[in-house]
């Protein structure tokens, strides 16, 4: 539950202490020099109400966060790592809590907090005082929703934060204030600075957040990959337009996010910034089909097509039916969500080790295109037991198999 944001704090306190206690954060604290706060997105869930399952704590020391550090994991038997020698920054992993130290980097708490990425991210949590500091109005930011950074020069330090932004529009629903727009549009081109992995990283976080539309819809808007032919190429589609709804609950967490990632990315592009050979394939799979529709009607495809279409897309259907004329999409959906529909789940009555038990035939193409006709013969229900697809492939042995003089 989101807490109200009052004047003195004590909600917002009270549930900072809680969770503290509950997360033994308590167990460090004896061990922090005075000074020391807590600050960043663990303070901001708190105060949305948001739980998540990895747990983040940033605590921010005066100096000497490497000593700290490694003191209190001795302590409390927990692993410890040294993220960055030079800026002391450490962590500390206990149990699924990931806490990391790091030195102030101003003189003043308040010059800290003014060089973070975003205001909601810039509260601090004093633990000798027991009180919360917010020069840049980040909790007043959290109520009205509002993405606002303090200077443009902390994204520039890190341009990732750029795309940080479309991150807390899709996991916050929250709106991106509108200098910040003009800054993303002007410098949006910085993003290939970052490493290609925390751009995938960012992205994967993206398109899986519960307002995931909503961030996509703006990226495509700013163009921030840059694409000029996501507005040309029909594959792209328009994302407003779509109804969503032909698909569950279920459907939609696991086929919305690879979808998303095809709608703003082509697959030069997912190339570069290192996806999977399994994500790859499934959009290059995605565009061949769509453009091979383009061209054809569903009802010109031969028979072996369309097999062929349910073989290549039975894994991932539901990200291909928003492609389909209107009128197809629900019964598609609604056939492949039956297992036992052979067309749309393509499977065989013989195995290999049964044909060449039975048929006397050793392993290679042809036992592999044997298998593929004897899987599109059931599909189109020519064929309904054991003894008829043994029947079936000793006849197309007979008409198929190289002939010996």
């Amino acid at each position: 539950m989101k807490i109200s944001i009052h004047s003195d704090h004590t909600l917002i306190i009270d549930a900072i202490e809680t969770r503290i206690k509950f997360h033994n954060l308590d167990l460090i604290l004896g061990f922090l020099p005075k000074g020391s706060y807590l600050v960043g997105g663990y303070i901001r869930d708190i105060i949305l109400g948001k739980e998540t399952e990895k747990v983040d704590v940033d605590i921010v020391v005066p100096l000497n966060a490497i000593e700290i550090g490694k003191k209190i994991a001795d302590n409390i038997g927990s692993k410890f790592v040294i993220l960055d020698e030079k800026r002391e920054v450490v962590r500390i992993i206990l149990n699924h809590i990931y806490i990391d130290i790091a030195n102030q980097v101003s003189s003043t708490i308040e010059g800290d907090l003014c060089s973070r990425d975003f205001s909601i991210n810039s509260i601090a949590f004093l633990f000798d005082k027991k009180c919360l500091f917010d020069p840049l109005n980040g909790l007043k930011d959290l109520e009205i929703c509002l993405l606002r950074t303090n200077s443009e020069n902390n994204l520039l330090d890190d341009p990732l934060r750029i795309l940080r932004c479309f991150r807390f529009v899709s996991e916050l629903n929250f709106r991106i204030d509108l200098n910040l727009v003009d800054f993303i549009k002007k410098n949006k081109g910085k993003l290939y600075l970052v490493a290609k992995e925390r751009i995938n990283y960012e992205i994967q976080k993206i398109v899986h957040g519960a307002n995931a539309l909503g961030a996509v819809l703006l990226i495509k808007k700013l163009n921030i990959f840059g694409s000029d032919n996501l507005s040309e190429d029909s594959f792209f589609l328009d994302l407003e337009k779509i109804n969503y709804a032909e698909l569950n609950q279920k459907e939609k967490e696991k086929f919305l996010p690879s979808f998303f990632i095809a709608q703003i990315l082509d697959v030069e592009s997912l190339k570069k910034l290192k996806f999977s050979k399994a994500e790859i394939e499934k959009t290059k799979l995605l565009r061949k089909w769509h453009f091979l529709l383009e061209k054809k009607n569903i009802d010109q495809l031969t028979e072996s097509d369309r097999f062929a279409l349910h073989k290549e897309l039975e894994m991932f259907l539901p990200l291909f039916i928003f492609y389909l004329p209107q009128n197809l999409r629900l019964d598609w959906i609604h056939r492949w969500r039956d297992n036992d529909d052979k067309l749309f789940h393509p499977s065989n009555l013989l195995n290999g080790d049964v044909i060449k038990k039975n048929l006397k035939i050793k392993d290679g193409p042809l036992l592999g295109e044997l298998l593929y006709y004897l899987s599109k013969e059931l599909a189109y229900k020519r064929l309904n037991n054991f003894d008829e697809a043994i029947y079936k492939a000793k006849q197309w042995i007979e008409q198929n198999a190289p002939k010996c003089d």
